[in-house]
Parts: C-alpha cells; structure tokens; sequence
C-alpha cells in the first residue's frame, strides 16, 4: 500500500516545491492542509503515514499543531519542514513530538535521507494522487512571500543566536508600493513612541534596495537590559547596539533571499536616521528615495519581552524582473 502523506503550509508556492521534491517511485497518495485547524480536520478524518509539518502559519501554526496532535491522540509521523532554524525552535517540535526537522527549502536528497532516518522508507511503483499533480496557479507575490518566509528564518536565527533568545517568526507582508503608501505603511508599523532608525543600502547583480530597521525607544532600552548592559543613557551605547541588531537582520535576510535567487548581495554600511525620534520624522527621511517599491514587511518579537523589532526590506520596481528571472525555477513543472 502506497504511503500517504499530509503536506501542510500556508504556502501554495510551498506545499507545490515539497510535492515535487517527493520521488515518483514512491507513488505516494499526497494531500494538503493550507494551516494548522485544517491539517487536524484531515489527520481526524483519515490516517495519514507522514505529515510534513510547517511552522509559521496562520489561524494556528505549527507548534499549536503538534500540541493539537498529542491533545487528540492522532497517530502520525511529523517532520517539521521551516524556516525558522533555530536552536531553540528545534528543540521545541522535538519535545512536542515531531520526529524530525527539515530546513526550507527542501532538496529530495535531504528528505530521503531524513526520512530514512525515522524509519520511513516507502519505494512504491504506484502513480501519484491527482491532487499532488494538479497545476497550481502562481503568481508573483506567491513566489517572493515564500522566498520571504526562509529568508525570515535566516534572520530570526541569526538574531537568535547572538542575543541567546527565541524569537518568534512572524508571517512576512510582501506588497507593491507607491512611496505614499510607503510611508503610511511605516507609521502602521510604528507605534506612537519614540523610535531609533537606521537605513541601510544594498545591491548584487543589478538588484538594488535599501532596508529600514526600527526599534522603539522601549526596545531598545528592554534590549540594553537583556544584554546586562549599564543603564548609563550613553547613546552611543544604544547606536552601537541598533547597528549590530541592522546588520545581523538585513545580512541574514539577504542571504536568505541570495541563496534562493543565486546572488551576491552586497551591504552599504548602515545609516542613522535618528535616535529617539518620531515616526512621523523616519516617514520624512525616507522621501525622494524610490518611485516605486517591492515591500518585505516584518516584524520580529523576542520571547518572554516586549521587544519588537520592525524591518522594511525595499527592491527598486526596476530590478524586479531581473529578480523574477532569478526565482523563475520555482515555478518549474518538470
């Protein structure tokens, strides 16, 4: 009998790569759950052999997922396939059960292996469910929010690791923008208090950007703590802390979209828009920069704190095809 296999995420552009990675000779009868409550309605409805497990999704994620999966008793082998790659999000699917944890993207060398690994090792000459099969309509903005969603990881990690925290993976806002809507997207960011900003250039390959961090004056100050730093009010103290938290963020993003895209993306050093300033003011020092932009919006939150960090990650509308062309494997069919 054929191994069945339960993909979900939140991704269509996703739960397509993850199907195709699949071998053929398995003859798997593959379905899809789009979240969460969805996956737990099909786990209840049928037995499932595999459930290839996301973890940033919406209505409930991952984790609430494997929570749901204990609470109910549902017999299934999860492999947690993400990108968030931290340490310590790991180590919590393991302990919520997941057997395994596969980083986005997914090579069908890694899944086999993995896969191998738990004792799963379903050969099968059988033909693949017509589900599994079924062209997917993609557009655009499918492919980048994917795109989005492991270079968010890359950074979430990357913050992780330098700050020994968790950090929660936000669901990342990809959008088109005119520079009026750019900047009253920044003050939707934003809250009402004071903020400290850097800009922060970057190109590779004739794609071009810049990329926004804000932190709250509270962040900050909450951050400075975590850090067991003197609370001296040394501003510089506080810049050199805001430049670190930029380049660690905007690099590991880059790199996250670079690795996905095949380019080398170079990083101007960052630049201070201001210190305890307004949001209303970092809306002002971004005028005049772009007509047109390609928005990553997000929003990174440490756990146990209330610290929240926001990044605005903008390509020039005119490198927009270059960068299609560059991601235009995702939607390959064969």
């Amino acid at each position: 009998m054929a191994i069945s296999i339960l993909i979900c995420d939140d991704s269509a552009l996703a739960r397509k790569q993850l199907a195709r990675v699949i071998p053929s000779s398995w003859g798997a009868k593959i379905e899809f759950a789009h979240h969460g409550w969805d996956a737990i309605a099909k786990l209840e409805a049928d037995a499932f052999d595999l459930l290839l497990l996301d973890l940033t999704m919406p209505e409930l994620d991952g984790y609430g997922t494997l929570e749901q999966i204990n609470i109910r008793k549902l017999n299934t082998q999860v492999v947690v396939v993400s990108g968030d790659i931290q340490p310590k999000a790991q180590l919590r699917v393991s302990e919520l059960g997941a057997k395994a944890f596969i980083k986005k993207p997914v090579d069908k060398a890694t899944l086999i292996s993995t896969l191998t690994s738990i004792g799963i090792n379903p050969e099968r000459q059988l033909m693949y469910s017509s589900q599994a099969a079924m062209p997917i309509q993609l557009r655009r903005r499918d492919i980048y929010l994917e795109v989005a969603n492991v270079a968010i990881g890359r950074a979430a990690d990357s913050l992780a690791r330098h700050f020994d925290v968790f950090v929660h993976m936000p669901l990342p806002n990809v959008n088109l923008f005119e520079m009026s809507e750019l900047q009253m997207t920044l003050r939707h960011l934003a809250s009402n208090e004071d903020m400290s900003g850097v800009c922060q250039g970057f190109s590779g390959e004739g794609i071009a950007g810049e990329a926004l961090v804000l932190l709250s004056d509270s962040s900050v100050s909450d951050l400075l703590k975590l850090m067991d730093y003197p609370e001296s009010g040394d501003t510089s103290l506080e810049l050199e802390l805001l430049m670190d938290v930029s380049n660690i963020l905007v690099g590991a993003f880059l790199k996250g979209i670079g690795e996905q895209a095949e380019v080398r993306f170079f990083q101007s050093a960052p630049v201070l828009l201001g210190q305890h300033i307004s949001v209303d003011s970092v809306v002002e020092s971004t005028k005049g920069s772009f007509n047109r932009i390609m928005a990553f919006e997000v929003s990174y939150n440490i756990d146990g704190t209330n610290i929240k960090c926001d990044m605005l990650l903008m390509i020039v509308d005119e490198s927009l095809p270059i960068l299609d062309n560059k991601l235009a494997y995702l939607l390959d069919d064969e």
